[in-house]
């Protein structure tokens, strides 16, 4: 058996570890050392250490841990529910409008913090039970929620382009610039989708009572909307703002975000050391978790090219004279496969690498890719069995909603997140534009 078969085995023997619930990163690491020493020669593993140092020490992979620890640190701030209960009560007067706000809600969180997790669990924690309680049909609340908890995958600042322009070498703030209008537009497409199912099936989603709307209305109304929106658009322009207008890195909006997110929670007066103290060790150990999985991924990089298999796919790949389109579409099917059953991480880690340099090879554009498998990736958190938005949700939800809830809900908006996938692979002149538009600090 060559060498470049074992590669191509050890990349089959990694995943089908990883099914069966190894731990990701000393599966990556572990079977790929185990791997290289029994058939690869000692001096071809003397570059890990560089390898290791090179990780690291990017600059741009600084921005990983500084957006989780803004998007932790606003989620103690209460500004979300804040936001949520004002947009609720703008929109509650139009059919469906708790489910829009929530879309909008949910956009905006995405678009200032990024976390997936933090965004679902506040909005399940105060809209759930508000929707269910004024009527709404499960399947469109809990699909509702689960879908726009899932923005921050796309809309920028976003983890997953940091770590996909980083493992793809491709500028993180094109990335944002480029995923800004796909990502608004699948904004768009789930208000549409609630609308006309709720005009459609108006038992579904009922309207807010009067009553309720006028006591909203008592006191300083426009003062109650100013204070919800201001401190939640300020993040944002700081952040993106700085991005497109060419006055920071990606690296350095994120710690303009970080701080900005600390100030707000002090504004808000729930800052104190018992918060700070939670923060610092959830950003700890979702960095911690990254990074560790990023280096075994990186051990893994290497002995795979050690042993030959990135050129053995290459030219397996143009043996089978597969044009690059239908090679596209393989690649996305497996993604979106494994993303019934693996994280998102795992999936950049473990395929991206592997797939790039064939893409390289069709001259294949990279940023086009990038938020291609970007919006890709995302739906790998609705997906279910373990799509990471449906355990968060079950872990807020009521008793009454089930599991046959969740995935009936969730069936449209994976349905639009694919339609958002197909027209970004037959207009790529969508994110041309979109960065056109919004990188003019260049």
């Amino acid at each position: 058996m060559g060498l470049e078969t074992l590669a191509l085995l050890l990349f089959l023997c990694v995943f089908i570890l990883i099914l069966y619930g190894y731990p990701v990163a000393f599966t990556l690491g572990g079977l790929s050392i185990m791997y290289a020493v029994c058939f690869l020669e000692p001096s071809s593993m003397q570059a890990l250490p560089s390898r290791f140092m090179g990780v690291l020490s990017n600059y741009n992979l600084i921005a990983v841990p500084l957006f989780i620890f803004m998007g932790i640190m606003l989620e103690k701030s209460g500004l979300a529910e804040s936001l949520l209960e004002t947009m609720a009560m703008l929109f509650g007067k139009l059919r469906g409008g708790l489910a829009i706000s929530v879309v909008i809600v949910g956009a905006l969180l995405a678009a200032s913090t990024g976390i997936v997790g933090a965004t679902v669990v506040t909005m399940g924690f105060i809209s759930l039970p508000t929707m269910l309680k004024r009527g709404y049909q499960p399947e469109l609340a809990t699909g509702a929620i689960a879908a726009s908890g899932t923005l921050g995958q796309i809309i920028p600042p976003s983890v997953v382009l940091v770590l996909l322009g980083s493992i793809m070498n491709v500028n993180i703030g094109d990335l944002f610039a480029g995923a800004v209008i796909p990502g608004f537009l699948m904004v768009a497409l789930y208000i549409l989708y609630i609308v006309i199912f709720s005009a459609l099936k108006p038992s579904a989603a009922p309207v807010m009572t009067d009553e309720e709307f006028r006591d909203f209305k008592k006191g300083n109304y426009w003062r109650k909307v100013f204070q919800a929106f201001f401190m939640p658009m300020l993040l944002i322009l700081a952040v993106l703002g700085s991005i497109f207008l060419g006055w920071a890195t990606s690296t350095e909006a994120a710690a303009v975000g970080a701080l900005g997110a600390t100030l707000m929670t002090i504004s808000q007066r729930k800052f104190d050391r018992t918060v700070l103290r939670g923060v610092m060790r959830e950003t700890t150990h979702l960095t911690c978790m990254v990074f560790v999985i990023l280096l075994g991924a990186t051990t893994f990089s290497l002995v795979f090219r050690e042993m030959g298999g990135d050129r053995f796919l290459v030219e397996m790949i143009e043996g089978s004279a597969l044009s690059p389109a239908m090679f596209l579409f393989a690649v996305m099917v497996v993604m979106f496969i494994a993303g019934f059953f693996i994280d998102f991480i795992e999936i950049i880690f473990i395929i991206v690498p592997v797939v790039v340099p064939v893409f390289l090879r069709y001259e294949i554009d990279m940023l086009w890719l990038g938020i291609l498998i970007g919006v890709n990736l995302q739906t790998s958190f609705l997906t279910p069995p373990f799509g990471f938005s449906l355990f968060y949700l079950k872990g807020v939800a009521p008793p009454s909603i089930t599991t046959g809830h969740l995935y009936r809900g969730i069936a449209p908006f994976v349905a639009i997140q694919l339609l958002i996938l197909a027209m970004i692979v037959f207009y790529p002149e969508v994110i041309q534009y979109s960065i056109n538009l919004f990188k003019v600090g260049r």
